[in-house]
């Protein structure tokens, strides 16, 4: 039996935000903040090879376990493992297996797409002649333009931004890919580039995709397997078609992921951002 790519057993992390005080003419207040518990002691296990989806509307905790799996958080309790490496105790082995997408991904924009991917091979050891033959074709199976490469990031969109950062996480090759909501705030088109490069990296090289979205159709066609979650609790975890069989149809029409959800948690996506907010 293979090790799983990533196994994570009660996991519970709470962020604790202290009191502060403020001061309103000569009068000082304190203000009490109410610690957030981010994940309440969750469990899933990831098979080598799958597409996960992690599905929640913007608050639910699912950046969290990206990022506790990524090693820049570390859990309360409980446990998580990436091919049976302790993310706490063998970090390094790990960020040598993972790669991470985020949707605030972070560049050195007064330099061009070339030079910050550049600037990560190095980082990972990669030899200069192979990784710029191979970030030029990746980008370019993003759709970026080659007239792009060596423009400074702060002239391109948002969306040409998340390109780069997406080709900077394939870049590496890594065998477990984490993707924080990489397409947020892409147009359509751009969207579609990038969940095609998606698959298309599944299929040729044996990676495994953790994928974190509040955008229902994304999971619907990307994810083997999708969890959802809601206010740091796992509520369901099965195939797309295998959550939607929880619901009955209506008129004859196959439930829709929002109509899972909505069952579910008993809100929609937009009334679970409203509360958190």
């Amino acid at each position: 039996m293979r090790t799983p790519a990533l196994e994570v057993e009660r996991v519970r992390k709470v962020f604790v935000r202290k009191d502060r005080t403020r001061t309103r003419g000569q009068l000082l207040r304190k203000v009490k903040r109410e610690d957030v518990v981010a994940l309440k002691e969750i469990d899933l296990t990831v098979a080598r090879g799958e597409a996960f989806g992690v599905l929640g509307p913007n608050g639910s905790g699912k950046s969290t376990l990206i990022r506790l799996v990524s090693t820049l958080l570390l859990p309360d309790s409980g446990s998580l493992r990436v091919f049976g490496h302790d993310v706490e105790h063998d970090a390094f082995a790990v960020k040598r297996l993972i790669n991470r997408v985020s949707v605030d991904a972070a560049f050195f924009k007064k330099f061009s797409p070339i030079e910050n991917l550049m600037y990560a091979a190095r980082l990972y050891g990669l030899e200069a002649a192979p990784a710029r033959a191979k970030m030029r074709e990746i980008m370019v199976r993003l759709g970026l333009k080659e007239n792009t490469f060596n423009n400074p990031m702060e002239h391109m969109s948002r969306g040409m931004q998340q390109k780069v950062a997406v080709a900077r996480g394939f870049l590496t090759s890594p065998i477990l890919l984490l993707l924080d909501e990489p397409t947020t705030g892409l147009d359509p088109h751009s969207k579609r580039d990038v969940q095609a490069f998606v698959r298309e990296i599944r299929e040729t090289h044996d990676a495994t995709v953790l994928l974190t979205t509040h955008d229902m159709d994304e999971s619907d066609r990307l994810c083997d397997r999708i969890a959802i979650i809601d206010e740091g609790k796992i509520v369901a975890l099965d195939s797309p078609s295998g959550l939607k069989r929880l619901i009955p149809p209506e008129n004859g029409d196959e439930p829709s992921m929002e109509d899972v959800f909505l069952a579910l948690t008993g809100h929609t996506f937009e009334e679970a951002e409203e509360e958190e907010a």
